[in-house]
């Protein structure tokens, strides 16, 4: 929210004030009109006033009310013709009014009225002055409509929000006796600029309730005591839906406007409304609380009715964010990580790459689920998988998969062979590292880097939220690709190696969806992705899709990978282990990347227990069982 802007005297009108003294002198009414405009405008009441012909002190306090009333940042003025009979003028003008932190322009066309008194021109003093349809005994009031914050939904309109507690601070005005003491001491325990406490209490219509601050429950229980002791505010105890149900980190919470973000805000906010703080609720923050409708109305001075609305402005509406988040699908992800071991779980619809759920035990669904950075070890076989089948790999050839193998000086070690010359099919199964690294020789770099970009590795996805999609580093040597071919030295995060399941399943790479509507968040979101279209679908292969599908139904059936096997339609997948070390800390992750159905999952659990990721995977998969 804006703070209060000086009033400008930047106006054609005063550019021309020396003009108009150089050309016009008494009884010309130009000098009145001028002088009465640029003090008014100026907030120089006492210098407008004095070309009135009314008791200076009342023109001081109506004028000055007028402003108050409204609340305005600024007035500016434009004058029009003037035309002379006798010793009676009428000045046309125009004002434009700054509603401030209320946001909207109101203009409007008025005259004045002059009258020759003893050789000086005056302007004929009443209500109507400041507006033609102000009349004596009534004021000008804005009225603020604000709507309540909308909620974020999943795929199928359920909220994703439960009720929250909040303690509103509000006053009624013609309930105070000292409108600015209370606002002084609101001010000293809240923090919140006094002018504009005051400001909004002398704007609104004096019955109205209006709200100042609003807490949150450990912020109130430390002021409760102070906010009590100031005579004539009241606390309201609301319960507004703004508490994230899961996935909470990717819904994201909500605050209470505070007097830090008032000034960073701007726009609608104020002190009373709410803010989002991370998360979507920070993405959509515009389009969640929309703007407020505002009206400038006349009531009567005594009984506080609305005697006329002047003007009005809709705002912009809110809406709610609907996100492809199937909420059934998040309970059983939510339960399948919900073990010892710190655990990532992301669930995309192969056919659409829409995501359906993501949950975490100890890690963070949109730092580590989303944007992570890990290696995914052999899991990324099935990427590397295609630029070998491009160089006319046999699923069937007998590769040794030893306990230790060296390629190009870069050392690899495979923990309990299974078999002395198993085939490449049953490698991939099992994930064994030495197997896989031997082939570097027999593949293209180009070609891995090729097969990466249509699994959409390093892809420029446009979520609102923050995310990666992975980075491989160029294998110029053997070694490299056979690291590559690892997945040692590459990084993704687990809702990249999800799409990759979803690519299989398929055929095509499609790139991930969060929220169906609106499709892109606030400009002046710092997530958001500059309006840059997303990536389009990749389609793959035929013939080497078919021959991944069939590797990684090996490898729920036969290989690592088994756990995540369990009743109804058949599971496939891919498993892996692997250490790395990172900020001088050794850290294993269990990996399994597949699917069932149309429901492509990535889990990844950090632990030394190989099969780890595979039994969340098929907890998650058994949850989802008819």
């Amino acid at each position: 929210m804006t703070a209060r802007r000086p009033l400008r005297l930047a106006l054609a009108l005063a550019l021309l004030a020396p003009g108009l003294t150089a050309c016009f002198e008494e009884p010309s009414p130009h000098e009145a009109v001028r002088d009465f405009l640029v003090g008014w405008q100026s907030g120089d009441y006492e210098m407008a006033a004095r070309r009135a012909d009314a008791d200076e002190a009342t023109v001081v306090k109506a004028l000055g009310d007028a402003s108050l009333h409204l609340d305005a940042a600024s007035i500016r003025f434009a004058l029009g013709t003037i035309s002379l009979q006798g010793d009676t003028a009428a000045a046309n003008f125009s004002a434009e009014v700054n509603l401030g932190e209320n946001n909207p322009l109101w203009e409007y066309d008025s005259v004045l009225p002059l009258r020759l008194i003893d050789g000086r021109w005056k302007v004929h003093w009443s209500p109507e002055v400041v507006h033609p349809d102000l009349h004596e005994g009534q004021r000008l009031a804005v009225k603020i409509d604000p709507e309540p914050r909308q909620p974020i939904i999943d795929r199928n309109g359920d909220t994703l929000q439960e009720d929250d507690t909040q303690y509103v601070a509000q006053v009624v005005p013609a309930e105070l006796t000292d409108p600015a003491k209370v606002c002084e001491e609101l001010s000293k325990i809240t923090g919140f600029a006094q002018d504009r406490l005051l400001s909004r209490i002398l704007s609104a219509p004096p019955t109205d309730e209006v709200p100042l601050a609003t807490f949150g429950p450990n912020k109130y229980r430390e002021l409760s005591a102070k906010l009590q002791a100031i005579q004539g505010l009241t606390i309201e105890q609301v319960h507004p839906p703004v508490a994230p149900k899961s996935p909470a980190q990717i819904v994201g919470r909500v605050n209470a406007v505070t007097p830090e973000s008032e000034q960073q805000l701007g726009g609608p906010q104020r002190a009373g409304d709410t803010v989002g703080r991370d998360g979507l609720q920070k993405a959509y923050q515009d389009q969640l609380t929309g703007s407020t409708e505002t009206r400038v109305v006349v009531l009567d001075s005594k009984t506080s009715q609305q005697v006329k609305e002047l003007k009005s402005w809709p705002g912009r509406k809110n809406a709610p964010v609907r996100t492809t988040l199937d909420t059934a699908m998040q309970h059983a992800a939510d339960l399948a990580v919900a073990g010892s071991q710190p655990a990532v779980l992301v669930a995309v619809q192969a056919s659409t790459g829409e995501i359906r759920a993501i949950a975490t035990k100890g890690l963070h669904q949109q730092k580590d689920a989303l944007e992570g950075k890990y290696p995914p070890g052999t899991a990324f076989s099935v990427v590397t998988t295609d630029a070998l089948l491009k160089a006319d790999l046999d699923t069937q050839e007998k590769i040794p998969c030893t306990a230790d193998r060296t390629v190009g000086g870069a050392r690899f070690q495979q923990v309990g062979v299974t078999a002395a010359a198993p085939t490449f099919e049953a490698d991939f199964a099992h994930g064994c590292v030495t197997a896989l690294a031997s082939l570097a020789r027999m593949v293209k770099s180009d070609d891995l880097l090729l097969s990466a970009k249509q699994f959409g590795i390093g892809a420029e996805w446009t979520l609102p939220l923050p995310g990666h999609s992975g980075h491989v580093p160029a294998p110029e040597t053997d070694a490299t690709r056979a690291k590559v071919i690892a997945g040692t030295t590459v990084r993704v995060s687990p809702l990249a190696m999800a799409l990759v399941a979803a690519a299989v399943q398929s055929g095509t790479w499609r790139p991930p969806v969060l929220v169906s509507s609106p499709a892109l968040p606030d400009v002046s979101a710092e997530a958001a992705v500059a309006s840059a279209a997303p990536p389009k679908p990749i389609n793959l292969d035929p013939g080497r899709v078919s021959t991944l599908r069939t590797l990684m139904r090996a490898g729920v059936t036969n290989g690592s990978a088994k756990a995540a096997s369990v009743a109804g339609s058949e599971v496939y997948g891919v498993a892996s282990h692997v250490g790395y070390t990172e900020k001088k800390q050794r850290r294993e992750l269990s990996w399994f990347v597949g699917w069932q159905g149309d429901i492509a999952i990535a889990a990844m659990v950090e632990t030394s227990v190989p099969g780890a990721a595979p039994a969340v995977a098929g907890s998650f998969f058994g949850a989802l069982a008819p």
